[in-house]
């Protein structure tokens, strides 16, 4: 299974630097935070243990924290179950809160996201940042992968580049003059505002405040 610590923990990811890891084996107090469930996502037994299951619909938990808040780099990383349905899915969500944004004098919509394009039975990766002075999405239509299989996807940035991947394959780059984020919330099973549901599972997620190379990505055993 996914070498990960039950609820949350902070594990090594190299000296200097700690790991935050959430692990979807509840519906409550994901990563020891104040965790709201809308819908009626369910847990189900996986080959990688517990995880939690959307139908797609209006199933969705939301998190009062931000794990990468004030992150000058970053690796955020998450191991999922996408299972088919609608063509453009939103399923993990990290947003500054809005109060923040404007007493920075910017718009609100700082944020990380996770999402799939999905047509028949295939979907490809769709990863994103939004901030002041940075707005940058990777998406490769061309690279694709089955529904109804496990998956590890990552997205980082290196202080001068921002990279996503697929099991730890490189999906595409860009450079982005990246600026850290503040202090917010999270959603997981859908965009923070409630759409662009997820159909699947989600069994982990990690944020590292550094760009991980993918030999330390999560590993599917």
């Amino acid at each position: 299974m996914i070498g990960a610590l039950p609820g949350c923990a902070t594990v090594s990811g190299s000296p200097t630097t700690e790991t935050t890891v959430w692990t979807f084996d509840r519906l409550t107090d994901i990563g020891g935070h104040a965790t709201t469930v809308e819908g009626e996502p369910v847990l189900i037994d996986t080959p990688l243990g517990k995880a939690v299951k959307f139908d797609g619909v209006d199933d969705a938990l939301f998190i009062d924290n931000h794990p990468l808040a004030g992150a000058e780099m970053f690796t955020f990383e998450a191991v999922f179950r996408p299972d088919g349905g609608a063509f453009e899915q939103r399923w993990f969500h990290l947003q500054e809160a809005e109060e923040i944004s404007a007493a920075q004098g910017q718009p609100p919509g700082t944020r990380f996201l996770f999402e799939i394009r999905v047509e028949k039975d295939e979907w490809w990766l769709d990863a994103f940042i939004k901030g002041p002075g940075y707005n940058q999405v990777l998406i490769y239509p061309e690279k694709r992968h089955p529904i109804g299989q496990w998956f590890h996807v990552a997205q980082t940035y290196d202080g001068t580049t921002y990279r996503s991947y697929v099991d730890g394959v490189l999906q595409g780059e860009a450079a982005v003059a990246f600026k850290p984020q503040g202090a917010g919330r999270a959603s997981v099973g859908c965009r923070i505002n409630r759409v662009n549901f997820f159909n699947g599972a989600v069994r982990e997620a990690r944020f590292t405040p550094e760009a991980l190379t993918p030999e330390r990505f999560t590993r599917l055993i």
